[in-house]
């Protein structure tokens, strides 16, 4: 496979270090600021495939999603602009060097995979109620976190 060279723009937008701001209308609403980035994302993105880019910053919003549930909740995930529904995030992964793939179980309990080309790519994070309120909470966002802890 023929390896295309990145252009003199994405060699630029790669070197810059990343930057993460957001707003909120509750003042009391903790927002991701770049204090709080991982190891894994306090460097620049040069290096890092698209793919393996994306599944970085999405483990660091499932992580602050997860920190607002309550122990009756769990994080879902939904697909915009598609009819694939919403999924119970059981895992998440990607193929370098732009493939981002989701595991998980629809509403129903139906086995799910989701692959999606990083330009593709857009999800959207919901509260599902747990399935099972005896079983410990499940918090997939700090499990993942880890790797990006470590840098």
């Amino acid at each position: 496979m023929d390896h295309i060279p990145a252009s003199s723009v994405e060699h630029a937008e790669n070197a810059v270090l990343p930057r993460l701001y957001e707003e909120h209308l509750d003042p009391a609403r903790r927002a991701a600021c770049e204090a709080d980035l991982p190891a894994a994302l306090q460097s620049p993105a040069e290096g890092k495939s698209a793919a393996r880019w994306a599944y970085e910053r999405l483990i660091l919003y499932i992580r602050n999603f997860e920190a607002g549930l309550d122990a009756s909740q769990e994080v879902a995930m939904g697909f915009t602009g598609s009819e694939a529904g919403v999924i119970r995030i059981e895992g998440i992964g990607y193929f370098d060097p732009d493939i981002v793939t989701f595991y998980g179980a629809d509403p129903e309990g139906t086995k799910t995979q989701v692959i999606q080309h990083v330009t593709q790519m857009n999800v959207m994070l919901r509260a599902l109620r747990r399935e099972d309120p005896a079983e410990p909470v499940r918090r997939i966002g700090f499990r993942l976190g880890r790797d990006l802890d470590a840098g």
